[in-house]
């Protein structure tokens, strides 16, 4: 079976920045506003944190198939937790509580290893490793389904430049953001290995689908 690296629902800005600087514990995202950054799917019927409502149509599909056919996860440190060099402590497991939302083995790139720990159907997993290993790891632990590279923009960079993703589905909202972390200048940086859809969506976002040519 073919397996195959994706990016699902990453959202920049228009200027292409997908997160800010000075990241904290309070500020995840450090000086950007991920509710505003991600209100296009945060309004969708199935976006897992809301209850009852939410939009339907194009932005809602996309948010649904975040998780389908998706066996793995591979995601930087800075999206598991603010906190860099040697571990402190074992205590603190990532931002999202007692079930996290990915329900498959993730795999955490960072230099500083600890041992893997489970909450609920989420497994964690740190590996100090080249992305061509990390992407072997995760594609065993995904037995056949595809892996999502979920971010953030530094990690999802280096997968690119390794040449190892195979699709994209960046949203990229309608307002600039000046400084932060820089996905692209434009899409076009890419066009020598993927070929590139444009899809504009009622709620104001650009949805990109870039798949290897």
């Amino acid at each position: 079976m073919d397996q195959r690296l994706r990016v699902h629902c990453f959202t920049i800005s228009r200027d292409g920045i997908g997160a800010g600087e000075d990241q904290t514990f309070e500020r995840p995202f450090g000086h950007v506003d991920p509710g505003e950054l991600m209100s296009w799917a945060g309004a969708a019927a199935g976006w897992a944190y809301r209850g009852d409502g939410g939009t339907r149509g194009l932005d809602d599909y996309l948010v649904r198939a975040m998780n389908r056919n998706i066996g793995a996860e591979i995601m930087g440190r800075n999206k598991f937790g603010p906190f860099r060099g040697p571990w402190a402590d074992h205590e603190w497991q990532g931002w999202w509580g007692d079930e996290p939302p990915f329900h498959t083995p993730v795999f955490v790139l960072t230099h500083h290893v600890r041992p893997s720990f489970a909450l609920g159907e989420t497994t964690f997993h740190f590996l100090d490793t080249t992305p061509h290993e990390a992407l072997a790891r995760a594609k065993e632990a995904a037995a056949g389904q595809d892996v999502r590279l979920g971010g953030g923009v530094t990690t999802i960079r280096e997968f690119l430049a390794a040449d190892l993703v195979d699709d994209l589905h960046i949203a990229v909202a309608p307002y600039d953001l000046g400084h932060g972390l820089k996905l692209w200048e434009s899409p076009d940086e890419l066009a020598d290995r993927f070929h590139t859809e444009r899809v504009p969506s009622p709620s104001g976002v650009v949805h990109y689908f870039l798949w290897r040519r």
